[in-house]
């Protein structure tokens, strides 16, 4: 494995690892509520800028991702995409391109 790919593999894991702990925290503290967290993402307009920025970045790396993977028929690499969902653009992004780069079959 290149050490390119290692280096896509591990900003995967960093962009799952580093959110999901500050995610889970907050779930913990707040009641496992989902909506009480996504209240907290429009709290104030700094958060609010994120969350917008964000969701634009992720929406553009899955309408991307599905036009690259029809044309190249890399299946394997649709898992990035709920990946960028469920995580964020973090995980889904490095881990798109850590399966991008790998032969496709």
């Amino acid at each position: 494995m290149s050490l390119l790919r290692l280096t896509y593999l591990a900003l995967a894991i960093a962009g799952t690892v580093l959110p999901m702990r500050h995610y889970l925290d907050w779930l913990s503290a707040n009641g496992w509520s989902l909506g009480g967290m996504i209240d907290a993402w429009f709290v104030n307009a700094a958060t609010t800028g994120m969350v917008w920025d964000l969701m634009i970045a992720a929406i553009a790396l899955i309408v991307w991702a599905l036009a690259e993977i029809w044309v190249r028929r890399n299946w394997i690499a649709l898992l990035a995409l709920p990946a960028t969902v469920c995580i964020g653009v973090s995980c889904g992004l490095p881990l798109y391109l850590f399966l991008r780069s790998g032969r496709v079959s």
